[in-house]
């Protein structure tokens, strides 16, 4: 198991829930090699139990992660509104979610983390303006 700080975007969260999801097998993999917590936002938890609401108890499996520790989320919207209004207005091109934003941020705030995702635009998208957001995707 890697110790590393690992950063939880939505795509993995519900893949490693959902076995139906083109990406099941990979996440457990990666999954399995990560020593948790993961860390997470609020925004990436919501995602994740709207896009679980029609698998059998993808939501209930989401809070029992948060709850037993596996997933922590250290990030407060309240404290971080005005940098996260910036990023979502530098990106709006791209365009940048709310979870997207927290996480670029949270990767700033957490910087030997690793983002584990599946979206391409944190290719594009910068921590500290220009530095590249380190990810673990397939």
């Amino acid at each position: 198991m890697m110790r590393r700080c690992v950063l939880l975007d939505t795509g993995p969260l519900v893949a490693v829930i959902n076995r139906s999801d083109k990406f099941y097998g990979w996440t457990t993999t990666q999954w399995a090699n990560i020593e948790p917590p993961l860390l997470t936002c609020e925004a990436v938890i919501s995602e994740a139990c709207f896009l679980l609401k029609k698998v059998y108890g993808g939501q209930e499996a989401v809070i029992n992660l948060v709850k037993n520790g596996v997933i922590n989320i250290p990030f407060k919207l309240d404290e971080e509104a005005i940098i996260i209004g910036e990023l979502v207005k530098t990106y709006q091109s791209v365009p940048m979610s709310l979870a997207d934003a927290c996480l670029v941020r949270m990767s700033e705030q957490h910087i030997d983390s690793f983002l584990l995702t599946f979206d391409s635009d944190f290719l594009i998208y910068r921590r500290d303006k220009n530095q590249i957001i380190p990810v673990i995707m397939p």
